[in-house]
């Protein structure tokens, strides 16, 4: 049987998430089998819906693709999913407590990518990422073992500190999508014209108001660890392993003085590796 067509749900999610070269993936190896599948599962959901803003060039035809997954979602919850990623998933939500709700806010945030490719101000790009991060921790945090209430808040911080380093990372290539995740107000501030970044001009105030972006960012990785509660730290080791990772990769950026804008900076996957093994010997206390 050819790669291309995977002969089960579970195997096609698993291509999936294999093949995207994302820094979950690593974080995922070290979960009990279930666990595992269920994570598998709702990362491919993600990034089958997040393929459709980044892949389909008209706008319209991609609203239409994102409305068909509400529709796919719904028909899940009510027991007849069709598509391969949501067969796969579906048996692990009453387990986990995955909701409809959590499903239709990450589509939701799709759906923003496809609508505005600005952000007035920081509240405005954190009901974005609320969206395409937070929720996707909530999720993430309840897969990996939640049980104390606090855990989600911890959750939401987390995936806004690991959304605003990809938006750090990312700002050369969503220049080249016509796409400013950089809040405009931060913008002015720094006096930085919004088409000095779409030309991808590098200059002293652009470094500024990068630096200003990850000194955000670093406060919300301290903000997420210091609401973790310590009975669930163990169970929240792969979300700690992102935020090793994630974190390394905004230091690394920070050394590399922020450029950002021809290239994309990663680390490999050796590295992103063993800093997951770390956390998972030793725990995460240098974070």
């Amino acid at each position: 049987m050819s790669e291309s067509t995977p002969a089960t749900p579970q195997q096609y999610v698993q291509q999936k998430a294999a093949s995207s070269g994302s820094s979950f993936y690593y974080a995922f190896l070290f979960l009990p089998a279930q666990k595992r599948a269920a994570i598998t599962a709702f990362y491919a959901f993600c990034r089958e819906v997040d393929d459709v803003v980044d892949e389909v060039m008209d706008p319209g035809v991609a609203q239409t693709k994102l409305a068909w997954w509400q529709n796919e979602v719904r028909q899940a919850f009510a027991g007849k999913p069709s598509h391969p990623v949501l067969q796969a998933l579906m048996p692990h939500a009453p387990a986990f407590g995955i909701e409809q709700r959590h499903l239709m806010a990450v589509i939701e945030g799709c759906q923003m990518d496809l609508q505005q490719t600005r952000y007035l101000d920081f509240a405005g790009l954190q009901r974005y990422c609320h969206l395409v991060a937070g929720v996707v921790g909530e999720v993430s945090a309840r897969i990996f073992g939640q049980t104390q209430p606090q855990t989600t808040d911890y959750a939401h911080q987390l995936g806004l500190a690991l959304q605003l380093t990809n938006i750090i990372r990312d700002v050369g290539e969503d220049a080249m999508r016509g796409r400013i995740y950089l809040p405009i107000s931060d913008l002015q501030h720094f006096g930085v014209k919004a088409s000095a970044i779409l030309a991808r001009e590098y200059s002293p105030e652009f470094v500024e108001l990068m630096r200003y972006q990850a000194q955000r960012a670093h406060q919300y990785y301290d903000k997420a660890l210091a609401l973790l509660p310590a009975a669930d730290r163990r169970a929240q080791k792969p979300g700690l392993m992102m935020a090793s990772i994630y974190r390394t990769l905004l230091r690394e950026i920070e050394q590399e003085n922020f450029q950002v804008l021809h290239q994309r900076i990663s680390l490999t996957p050796l590295r992103k590796f063993w800093l997951a093994w770390k956390v998972q010997a030793l725990g995460a206390h240098r974070i």
